[in-house]
């Protein structure tokens, strides 16, 4: 997997705004090199204050993926995980959006109030990937978001290969009988 990162911040009714602009390559079979992808990724940060909260649902509709972060100096924190994990699936496009759990402020061990066993507990509960990153010192941000937009890709890739279906179908149907209505959209695609 090969990424160019450009940063650029910006400020948009109180989010910060990261674009990433990423070149994924998948694995065609026997390992071969598969096709090329760039993606336009886009971090907000959302602080996750109330004030925003109608905001950021609406925000939750277009993601196709999260990064739930949480203080690991405050309890209180990382007890609000439990609550964006039900606006998420609530409002998210698809009921199980691909979701990294990060522990932030992995540098202030004298600090910490949440342990390491605790956020793994809850991110083996949602069945989600977890992380304990430092903003401050860069570790496993970079990990993070790779693990995420990894998990976006194969997503993406799973769809693209379900609707690629040869024309030689059905007729040149590509699979879709007279009259047949599309499947309803969950979340693989």
């Amino acid at each position: 997997m090969t990424r160019t990162l450009s940063q650029s911040p910006h400020l948009a009714v109180e989010f910060k705004q990261t674009c990433l602009l990423q070149v994924y390559n998948t694995q065609g079979p026997n390992g071969s090199s598969g096709k090329a992808f760039k993606v336009h990724l886009q971090l907000w940060d959302t602080a996750g204050q109330e004030r925003f909260r109608s905001l950021t649902t609406a925000f939750f509709r277009d993601a196709m993926g999260f990064l739930l972060m949480f203080d690991l100096t405050s309890q209180q924190s990382f007890l609000n995980v439990r609550n964006w994990m039900s606006q998420l699936q609530a409002n998210a496009y698809c009921e199980n959006p691909d979701i990294v759990l990060i522990g932030n402020k992995a540098d202030l061990p004298d600090q910490r109030e949440v342990n390491e066993r605790q956020a793994r507990d809850l991110a083996e509960k949602y069945g989600i990937p977890y992380f304990e990153t430092s903003a401050a010192t860069g570790q496993n941000v970079e990990k993070s978001v790779e693990t995420l937009l990894d998990l976006i890709m194969k997503r993406m890739e799973q769809c693209v290969e379900k609707t690629q279906v040869p024309d030689t179908v059905n007729g040149g149907n590509s699979g879709k009988l007279d009259g047949e209505k599309p499947a309803e959209k969950k979340c693989a695609c």
